[in-house]
């Protein structure tokens, strides 16, 4: 999936560069490329920029990712006082032994 995912944005940035080229200095670089708007090569490639774009709608809806989320797992971080939970000053572990003060 990310393959596809990988073509599919190669696809609408050379479609994003070619509608620039066009906005810009009204030149089509694909319809250069491939012997004008009409042949066969130039409309696929109109084509799969388009199919492209379709896909990549579906993205929007796709929950995003929070970073690397093994880095955070291997931290093991404590928000405790973050949300007004603190830690009971009993509960902190004497240096002579190894029990729990209470």
């Amino acid at each position: 999936m990310e393959v596809l995912k990988r073509i599919a944005l190669t696809l609408l940035i050379i479609g994003g560069i070619n509608w620039g080229l066009i906005g810009f200095f009204q030149f089509d670089l694909v319809a250069a490329i491939f012997g004008g708007q009409e042949s066969a090569l130039a409309r696929l490639v109109y084509a799969l920029v388009g199919l492209s774009a379709l896909y990549c709608i579906t993205l929007l809806f796709e929950p995003m990712e929070e970073g690397n989320t093994s880095r955070n797992e291997q931290r093991n971080l404590s928000y405790g006082t973050e949300f007004g939970e603190e830690r009971n000053a009993s509960d902190i572990r004497s240096e002579d032994d190894d029990t729990y003060k209470r």
